[in-house]
């Protein structure tokens, strides 16, 4: 609950200061006191009362509502001054502002909130010399200040005045605690001294500011003073103005895509389903039907649902896309079937290769080695020769004999451990290794790989490809595959390795 301090002085509307004087009765704002007399001095937390306007104020003290009691019955002014702080509940002298106004109580009016509005018209300036008494409430001598005012044909008066109007309507404008229908009120002030008066009360100086403005007896001086602080005001309130603009234009610009997607959605549903919808549903239907076990189809649901949290205009959509996409066109479990029959695979060697006996010799031995195990897994063979020999034919027609896929990847010129092993899922642009990107393209889980150039394999501040190879080429190794885009064991029991060096 606030502090009942921070509930007095307060008006609920934003331009509360009105006048209805229009400068004709130079003796309207006459009082019936002197100098030296006693005044009852009502203390104001947080607001200025300045000759010629209206001010309506919430009285919360006890002390306030007695005062506002007995002037009002007996029809007397009272001296209206403003505290230094407003947490003070039982202000002093040394607690008040020494300039004030001489006040006329208008009009009490009781709230419906219980709550007690009081309608000052501030009379003329005057100076708080002591306090005489403390109670019931304060009173004390008072000093009239003479206004120096300039006369009606100076016009670069005239012109001051009429700068401080057109100030006062730009800060209004380009202000968005002051109320548009506000400039009414400054338009039609004719009288100079109570428009200087009334812009001083009204716009939303600081409380030390408006003192100072009250505290100048020259009305020149304090119509160039309040002229430094308009244009001080201004400039803040249109810079301010300026940047909500751009934060509104950003938010609006969001607000209609935010808009324009709901309306594409709205209109694919009633199509039959959302793009995005669709081919979620795709690929969880697509996931029901592949050979997984149970990690790796716990992982894919996992990054499906929170596929479907994300928005497709993140960053992070496409790659998570990606990522779900990859791993439902790995060819998982699919294997093509062996054709073991050593004698159509002699035919096919001596068909595409001449000479070559010790190579062809040895490929068969291997070829019947696998035949007789059944089982064994992830055979290599190294092909070391000069270029153009015929490595990478022979691998060629190895795959041609067995009726597997046939993958080859150069490692030429490879300084990227990521290019074996793929990237990390943390970015955008994430990839897998070309180890899965080839799977992919073989459609098997049983191709014959064809690593040409593999002694050309440099390293860099990236990593050690030739390293990360020690995986792929590893017989104990090879056939349970980590690639860190994955982030998946893959089990590939049956692909051949054929590594090439050239020399």
């Amino acid at each position: 609950m606030k502090d009942k301090y921070l509930l007095e002085d307060v008006s609920d509307n934003n331009f509360s200061l009105i006048t209805d004087y229009d400068g004709n009765d130079e003796h309207a704002f006459d009082v019936n006191v002197k100098s030296g007399e006693i005044l009852p001095v009502l203390p104001l937390r947080n607001m200025v009362l300045f000759p010629g306007v209206f001010l309506p104020i919430t009285v919360g003290r006890k002390t306030s509502l007695k005062l506002v009691r007995d002037a009002e019955k007996k029809n007397k002014d009272i001296a209206v001054v403003c505290q230094r702080s407003a947490q003070i509940e039982d202000p002093k002298l040394e607690d008040l502002h020494a300039i004030g106004t001489v006040g006329r109580i208008v009009r009490v009016l009781e709230m419906p909130d219980q709550t007690t509005t009081v309608i000052l018209q501030g009379m003329k300036r005057m100076q708080l010399k002591d306090i005489i008494e403390i109670h019931p409430y304060l009173k004390g001598e008072i000093e009239l200040l003479n206004e120096e005012i300039p006369n009606k044909d100076d016009k670069e008066f005239q012109a001051l005045v009429e700068t401080c109007k057109d100030l006062t309507m730009r800060y209004i404008k380009s202000s968005d605690i002051m109320h548009q229908d506000s400039t009414f009120a400054i338009k039609n002030i004719s009288n100079s001294m109570f428009l200087v008066n009334f812009i001083c009360s009204n716009l939303p100086f600081k409380k030390d500011e408006k003192m100072d403005l009250l505290a100048i007896n020259s009305l020149r001086e304090r119509t160039y003073h309040l002229l430094e602080i308009l244009n001080r005001e201004v400039q803040l309130a249109e810079i301010k103005a300026s940047i909500q603009m751009r934060a509104r234009e950003d938010i609006d610009q969001q607000q209609r895509e935010y808009f324009l997607q709901q309306q594409i959605k709205t209109i694919q549903d009633e199509l039959g389903g959302g793009g995005q919808e669709q081919e979620i549903e795709e690929m969880r239907q697509k996931a029901e039907k592949m050979r997984w076990n149970t990690e790796v189809r716990e992982t894919f649901m996992k990054e499906l649902a929170k596929l479907e949290r994300t928005h497709p205009q993140s960053p992070d959509f496409s790659v998570q896309l990606n990522y779900l996409q990859t791993m439902l066109n790995l060819p998982w479990g699919t294997y093509t079937t062996d054709n073991l029959n050593l004698k159509n695979a002699e035919k096919t060697l001596n068909k595409d290769h001449y000479g070559l006996e010790k190579v062809k010799e040895r490929i068969l031995e291997h070829l019947a080695v696998l035949k007789l195990k059944g089982d064994m897994k992830s055979p290599i063979i190294c092909l070391y020769g000069p270029p153009g020999v015929g490595k990478t034919s022979l691998g060629k027609s190895i795959a041609s004999a067995l009726k597997r896929k046939y993958v080859r990847m150069s490692l030429g010129g490879v300084h990227d451990e990521a290019e074996i092993r793929g990237h990390r899922k943390t970015y955008i642009g994430a990839m897998p290794g070309r180890i899965i990107k080839s799977l992919i393209k073989a459609g098997a889980s049983n191709p014959v790989f064809i690593l040409d150039e593999i002694d050309k394999v440099s390293a860099d501040r990236q990593g050690d490809p030739s390293s990360a190879l020690l995986e792929v080429l590893d017989p104990e190794q090879n056939t349970a595959f980590h690639d860190n885009f994955l982030d998946v064991t893959m089990i590939y029991p049956k692909y051949c390795l054929l590594p090439q060096l050239t020399t």
